[in-house]
Protein backbone atom coordinates (compact mmCIF):
# COMPACT_ATOMS: atom_id res chain seq x y z
CA UNK A 1 0.00 0.00 0.00
CA UNK A 2 1.81 3.07 -0.70
CA UNK A 3 0.18 7.04 0.11
CA UNK A 4 1.15 10.15 -2.12
CA UNK A 5 1.21 12.74 1.01
CA UNK A 6 0.80 16.28 -0.40
CA UNK A 7 2.27 18.98 1.71
CA UNK A 8 3.78 16.08 3.90
CA UNK A 9 6.87 18.27 5.46
CA UNK A 10 3.33 20.56 7.37
CA UNK A 11 2.65 20.88 10.37
CA UNK A 12 -0.72 18.12 10.08
CA UNK A 13 0.99 16.56 6.99
CA UNK A 14 3.78 15.82 8.98
CA UNK A 15 1.74 14.48 12.43
CA UNK A 16 -0.28 12.15 9.69
CA UNK A 17 2.92 10.48 8.21
CA UNK A 18 3.83 9.75 11.95
CA UNK A 19 0.70 8.33 13.01
CA UNK A 20 1.00 5.97 9.72
CA UNK A 21 4.57 4.97 10.32
CA UNK A 22 3.44 4.09 13.80
CA UNK A 23 -0.08 2.34 13.11
CA UNK A 24 -0.02 1.14 9.88
CA UNK A 25 2.46 -1.09 7.19
CA UNK A 26 2.03 1.86 3.84
CA UNK A 27 4.95 3.35 2.28
CA UNK A 28 4.60 6.81 1.63
CA UNK A 29 6.11 9.52 -0.96
CA UNK A 30 5.83 13.23 0.57
CA UNK A 31 6.13 16.16 -2.16
CA UNK A 32 6.25 19.66 -0.69
CA UNK A 33 7.66 22.74 -1.37
CA UNK A 34 9.13 23.93 1.72
CA UNK A 35 7.12 27.63 1.50
CA UNK A 36 5.39 26.89 4.67
CA UNK A 37 7.38 23.94 6.20
CA UNK A 38 10.88 22.21 6.31
CA UNK A 39 12.09 18.93 5.22
CA UNK A 40 13.66 18.80 9.15
CA UNK A 41 9.92 17.61 9.35
CA UNK A 42 11.12 14.09 8.18
CA UNK A 43 13.83 13.92 10.02
CA UNK A 44 11.43 14.70 12.80
CA UNK A 45 9.53 11.96 12.14
CA UNK A 46 12.48 9.52 11.66
CA UNK A 47 13.83 10.43 14.55
CA UNK A 48 9.93 9.35 16.38
CA UNK A 49 9.13 6.41 14.61
CA UNK A 50 12.16 4.79 13.25
CA UNK A 51 11.14 4.82 9.69
CA UNK A 52 12.68 7.52 7.00
CA UNK A 53 10.24 9.66 4.05
CA UNK A 54 10.73 8.83 0.73
CA UNK A 55 10.36 12.71 -0.07
CA UNK A 56 10.67 14.91 -2.98
CA UNK A 57 10.30 18.56 -3.55
CA UNK A 58 7.70 19.48 -5.60
CA UNK A 59 5.51 22.43 -6.91
CA UNK A 60 1.84 21.31 -7.72
CA UNK A 61 1.82 24.33 -9.75
CA UNK A 62 4.25 22.49 -12.11
CA UNK A 63 2.54 20.32 -13.94
CA UNK A 64 5.46 18.47 -15.90
CA UNK A 65 7.29 18.03 -12.02
CA UNK A 66 4.32 16.46 -10.77
CA UNK A 67 3.59 14.06 -13.60
CA UNK A 68 6.99 13.35 -13.77
CA UNK A 69 6.80 12.05 -9.98
CA UNK A 70 3.49 10.65 -9.75
CA UNK A 71 4.35 8.28 -12.98
CA UNK A 72 7.71 6.40 -10.95
CA UNK A 73 5.17 5.27 -8.50
CA UNK A 74 1.67 2.92 -8.78
CA UNK A 75 -0.20 5.09 -5.60
CA UNK A 76 -3.52 3.43 -3.91
CA UNK A 77 -4.44 6.85 -2.47
CA UNK A 78 -3.34 10.56 -2.06
CA UNK A 79 -3.81 12.80 0.92
CA UNK A 80 -3.93 16.19 -0.10
CA UNK A 81 -2.20 18.75 2.40
CA UNK A 82 -1.06 21.09 0.29
CA UNK A 83 -2.28 24.62 0.33
CA UNK A 84 -1.38 28.01 1.84
CA UNK A 85 -3.63 28.76 4.61
CA UNK A 86 -3.55 31.73 6.40
CA UNK A 87 -7.29 33.77 6.75
CA UNK A 88 -5.47 37.10 7.05
CA UNK A 89 -2.71 36.99 4.41
CA UNK A 90 -5.48 35.61 2.21
CA UNK A 91 -7.48 38.67 2.70
CA UNK A 92 -4.48 40.83 1.57
CA UNK A 93 -3.22 38.27 -0.99
CA UNK A 94 -6.53 36.92 -2.72
CA UNK A 95 -4.71 35.95 -5.86
CA UNK A 96 -2.23 34.24 -4.56
CA UNK A 97 -4.88 32.16 -2.61
CA UNK A 98 -6.61 31.13 -5.35
CA UNK A 99 -3.82 30.50 -7.65
CA UNK A 100 -1.97 28.26 -5.87
CA UNK A 101 -4.81 26.48 -3.94
CA UNK A 102 -6.97 25.84 -6.67
CA UNK A 103 -4.47 25.31 -9.52
CA UNK A 104 -2.24 22.74 -7.87
CA UNK A 105 -5.85 20.91 -6.62
CA UNK A 106 -6.52 20.67 -10.50
CA UNK A 107 -2.93 19.53 -11.71
CA UNK A 108 -3.20 17.09 -8.81
CA UNK A 109 -6.72 15.60 -9.87
CA UNK A 110 -6.02 15.70 -13.41
CA UNK A 111 -3.01 13.23 -12.89
CA UNK A 112 -4.98 11.80 -10.50
CA UNK A 113 -7.29 10.40 -13.19
CA UNK A 114 -4.48 9.91 -15.73
CA UNK A 115 -2.68 7.55 -13.37
CA UNK A 116 -5.73 5.86 -11.97
CA UNK A 117 -5.22 6.62 -8.29
CA UNK A 118 -8.34 5.33 -6.74
CA UNK A 119 -8.70 7.54 -3.87
CA UNK A 120 -8.47 10.55 -2.81
CA UNK A 121 -8.19 12.52 1.00
CA UNK A 122 -8.48 16.40 0.65
CA UNK A 123 -8.07 18.63 3.71
CA UNK A 124 -10.48 20.94 4.19
CA UNK A 125 -12.02 23.50 6.53
CA UNK A 126 -14.89 24.22 8.59
CA UNK A 127 -14.71 27.78 6.72
CA UNK A 128 -16.74 26.74 4.38
CA UNK A 129 -19.60 27.18 6.42
CA UNK A 130 -18.94 30.83 7.15
CA UNK A 131 -20.43 32.93 10.17
CA UNK A 132 -23.15 29.73 10.71
CA UNK A 133 -26.49 30.73 12.10
CA UNK A 134 -26.87 27.66 13.54
CA UNK A 135 -24.53 25.45 16.26
CA UNK A 136 -23.22 23.12 16.61
CA UNK A 137 -22.26 23.29 12.55
CA UNK A 138 -23.21 19.65 10.76
CA UNK A 139 -22.57 18.40 7.48
CA UNK A 140 -26.06 19.23 7.02
CA UNK A 141 -25.01 23.38 7.59
CA UNK A 142 -25.82 25.37 4.35
CA UNK A 143 -21.95 25.90 3.17
CA UNK A 144 -20.17 28.08 0.23
CA UNK A 145 -20.17 31.08 2.92
CA UNK A 146 -17.04 31.38 3.23
CA UNK A 147 -15.40 34.89 4.73
CA UNK A 148 -12.44 34.79 3.14
CA UNK A 149 -9.95 34.02 0.20
CA UNK A 150 -9.04 31.27 1.64
CA UNK A 151 -12.10 30.08 3.00
CA UNK A 152 -13.49 30.48 -0.80
CA UNK A 153 -10.38 28.19 -2.20
CA UNK A 154 -12.03 25.33 -0.09
CA UNK A 155 -15.18 25.75 -0.91
CA UNK A 156 -13.82 25.60 -4.23
CA UNK A 157 -11.53 22.84 -3.61
CA UNK A 158 -14.40 20.87 -2.40
CA UNK A 159 -16.59 21.71 -5.57
CA UNK A 160 -13.64 20.47 -8.01
CA UNK A 161 -13.29 17.75 -6.07
CA UNK A 162 -16.53 16.64 -6.02
CA UNK A 163 -16.94 17.41 -10.31
CA UNK A 164 -14.06 15.50 -10.61
CA UNK A 165 -14.96 12.39 -8.87
CA UNK A 166 -18.05 12.37 -10.73
CA UNK A 167 -19.59 8.88 -11.21
CA UNK A 168 -16.54 7.58 -8.88
CA UNK A 169 -15.60 5.20 -11.81
CA UNK A 170 -12.16 6.51 -11.56
CA UNK A 171 -11.52 7.65 -8.25
CA UNK A 172 -13.61 8.47 -4.99
CA UNK A 173 -13.30 11.34 -2.52
CA UNK A 174 -13.57 12.29 1.05
CA UNK A 175 -13.10 15.44 2.13
CA UNK A 176 -12.05 16.26 5.72
CA UNK A 177 -13.28 19.51 7.46
CA UNK A 178 -11.09 20.75 10.33
CA UNK A 179 -12.03 22.64 12.71
CA UNK A 180 -9.00 24.02 14.59
CA UNK A 181 -5.86 21.99 14.74
CA UNK A 182 -3.54 22.47 17.45
CA UNK A 183 -1.14 21.24 19.68
CA UNK A 184 1.91 18.63 19.03
CA UNK A 185 2.95 15.50 19.27
CA UNK A 186 2.93 13.68 22.94
CA UNK A 187 6.61 12.97 22.78
CA UNK A 188 7.14 17.06 21.99
CA UNK A 189 9.96 16.25 19.17
CA UNK A 190 7.26 17.52 16.13
CA UNK A 191 4.49 20.18 16.24
CA UNK A 192 3.72 23.46 14.33
CA UNK A 193 6.89 25.68 13.22
CA UNK A 194 5.45 28.51 11.32
CA UNK A 195 8.00 30.53 8.87
CA UNK A 196 7.86 34.26 10.04
CA UNK A 197 5.02 35.36 12.30
CA UNK A 198 2.91 32.86 13.13
CA UNK A 199 -0.59 33.48 11.57
CA UNK A 200 -2.32 30.83 14.04
CA UNK A 201 -3.29 31.30 17.59
CA UNK A 202 -1.56 28.79 19.48
CA UNK A 203 2.08 29.26 17.90
CA UNK A 204 1.52 32.77 18.90
CA UNK A 205 0.99 32.24 22.24
CA UNK A 206 4.22 29.68 22.55
CA UNK A 207 6.29 32.27 21.61
CA UNK A 208 5.31 35.05 23.16
CA UNK A 209 5.36 32.93 26.29
CA UNK A 210 9.15 31.90 25.68
CA UNK A 211 10.07 35.55 24.67
CA UNK A 212 10.24 35.44 21.28
CA UNK A 213 7.31 37.65 20.58
CA UNK A 214 6.47 40.51 22.75
CA UNK A 215 2.77 40.69 23.33
CA UNK A 216 -0.36 38.53 22.14
CA UNK A 217 -2.83 40.47 20.66
CA UNK A 218 -6.68 39.00 21.09
CA UNK A 219 -8.17 40.23 18.03
CA UNK A 220 -11.78 41.31 19.32
CA UNK A 221 -13.04 41.45 22.63
CA UNK A 222 -16.35 42.65 22.27
CA UNK A 223 -18.22 39.41 20.39
CA UNK A 224 -21.17 38.49 21.70
CA UNK A 225 -19.90 35.60 23.15
CA UNK A 226 -19.56 34.41 26.81
CA UNK A 227 -15.99 36.64 27.22
CA UNK A 228 -15.97 38.58 24.40
CA UNK A 229 -13.24 36.65 22.32
CA UNK A 230 -13.92 34.42 19.72
CA UNK A 231 -15.06 30.62 19.90
CA UNK A 232 -13.35 28.09 18.41
CA UNK A 233 -13.47 24.22 18.10
CA UNK A 234 -10.22 23.06 19.23
CA UNK A 235 -9.04 19.83 18.03
CA UNK A 236 -5.04 18.02 18.49
CA UNK A 237 -3.45 17.78 15.77
CA UNK A 238 -3.10 14.16 16.72
CA UNK A 239 -6.63 13.30 16.53
CA UNK A 240 -6.88 14.83 13.30
CA UNK A 241 -4.16 12.75 11.73
CA UNK A 242 -6.10 9.49 13.56
CA UNK A 243 -8.93 11.03 11.61
CA UNK A 244 -7.05 10.65 8.20
CA UNK A 245 -5.84 6.81 8.32
CA UNK A 246 -9.45 5.57 9.49
CA UNK A 247 -10.70 8.35 6.36
CA UNK A 248 -8.32 6.28 3.99
CA UNK A 249 -9.11 3.07 5.29
CA UNK A 250 -12.16 3.43 4.69
CA UNK A 251 -11.78 4.20 1.43
CA UNK A 252 -9.04 1.28 0.89
CA UNK A 253 -11.98 -0.94 2.07
CA UNK A 254 -14.74 0.06 -0.24
CA UNK A 255 -16.95 1.35 2.44
CA UNK A 256 -17.82 4.98 0.95
CA UNK A 257 -21.11 4.34 -1.40
CA UNK A 258 -20.67 7.43 -2.83
CA UNK A 259 -18.58 9.13 -5.08
CA UNK A 260 -17.52 12.33 -2.63
CA UNK A 261 -18.39 12.83 0.71
CA UNK A 262 -17.44 15.44 2.98
CA UNK A 263 -17.15 15.11 7.37
CA UNK A 264 -16.21 17.25 10.41
CA UNK A 265 -13.40 16.95 12.28
CA UNK A 266 -14.06 19.05 15.52
CA UNK A 267 -14.23 17.71 19.14
CA UNK A 268 -17.94 19.63 19.45
CA UNK A 269 -16.69 21.94 22.09
CA UNK A 270 -16.69 25.73 21.73
CA UNK A 271 -14.07 27.29 23.38
CA UNK A 272 -13.25 31.48 23.45
CA UNK A 273 -9.86 32.48 22.97
CA UNK A 274 -9.50 33.95 26.14
CA UNK A 275 -10.30 30.20 27.74
CA UNK A 276 -7.28 29.15 25.68
CA UNK A 277 -5.14 31.68 26.95
CA UNK A 278 -6.05 31.05 30.41
CA UNK A 279 -5.67 27.48 30.05
CA UNK A 280 -2.29 28.03 28.97
CA UNK A 281 -0.99 29.75 31.45
CA UNK A 282 -2.68 27.67 34.30
CA UNK A 283 -1.59 24.17 32.43
CA UNK A 284 2.14 25.15 31.80
CA UNK A 285 2.58 27.54 35.20
CA UNK A 286 3.26 30.02 32.21
CA UNK A 287 3.50 34.11 32.46
CA UNK A 288 1.79 35.46 29.11
CA UNK A 289 1.81 39.28 27.80
CA UNK A 290 -1.47 39.49 25.92
CA UNK A 291 -3.55 42.83 24.83
CA UNK A 292 -6.80 43.09 22.74
CA UNK A 293 -6.88 44.57 19.27
CA UNK A 294 -9.54 45.73 16.97
CA UNK A 295 -11.48 42.62 14.99
CA UNK A 296 -9.78 40.97 12.32
CA UNK A 297 -10.91 40.84 9.38
CA UNK A 298 -12.20 37.36 7.68
CA UNK A 299 -12.96 36.16 11.52
CA UNK A 300 -16.41 34.34 12.29
CA UNK A 301 -17.25 35.03 15.56
CA UNK A 302 -18.18 31.21 17.00
CA UNK A 303 -17.64 28.38 15.30
CA UNK A 304 -18.03 24.47 16.49
CA UNK A 305 -18.58 21.09 15.41
CA UNK A 306 -21.47 18.35 15.45
CA UNK A 307 -18.89 15.01 15.05
CA UNK A 308 -21.46 12.42 14.93
CA UNK A 309 -20.95 11.79 11.19
CA UNK A 310 -17.42 11.05 11.83
CA UNK A 311 -18.06 8.82 14.59
CA UNK A 312 -20.48 6.84 12.75
CA UNK A 313 -18.67 6.81 9.43
CA UNK A 314 -15.27 6.90 10.50
CA UNK A 315 -15.36 5.71 14.34
CA UNK A 316 -13.51 8.35 15.52
CA UNK A 317 -13.69 10.62 18.39
CA UNK A 318 -11.10 13.08 19.67
CA UNK A 319 -9.04 11.80 22.54
CA UNK A 320 -7.23 14.85 23.76
CA UNK A 321 -8.58 17.50 25.65
CA UNK A 322 -7.67 21.05 25.47
CA UNK A 323 -5.23 20.77 28.83
CA UNK A 324 -3.44 18.46 26.42
CA UNK A 325 -3.02 20.40 23.63
CA UNK A 326 -1.72 23.23 25.87
CA UNK A 327 0.68 21.01 27.48
CA UNK A 328 1.73 19.25 24.43
CA UNK A 329 2.50 22.95 22.22
CA UNK A 330 4.29 24.22 25.21
CA UNK A 331 6.55 20.74 25.49
CA UNK A 332 6.95 21.65 21.68
CA UNK A 333 8.24 25.30 22.12
CA UNK A 334 10.73 24.20 25.27
CA UNK A 335 12.22 21.24 22.53
CA UNK A 336 12.46 24.13 20.08
CA UNK A 337 14.41 26.79 22.10
CA UNK A 338 16.82 23.97 23.39
CA UNK A 339 18.05 22.91 19.98
CA UNK A 340 18.52 26.38 19.20
CA UNK A 341 20.87 26.92 21.98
Amino acid sequence: MKILVTGGAGYIGSHTILEIFQHTDWEVLSIDNYINSSPESYDRVKNISGRSVDHAQIDLCDMDALRSVISKHQFNGIMHFAALKAVGESVSEPGLYYRNNLLSLINLLELQQEFKIPNHIYSSSCTVYGASDALPVSEQSPSGKAESPYGWTKVMGEQILKDMTQDGKLFKSLALRYFNPVGAHSTGKIGELPIGIPNNLVPYITQTAAGHRECLTIHGNDYDTKDGTCIRDYVHVSDIAHAHVLAMRHLLDGKQDEPYDFINLGTGNGLSVQETVDTFMKVNDAALSFKYGPRRQGDVVSMYADNSKAKSILGWSPQRDLNEMMRSAWAWQKELDTQSL
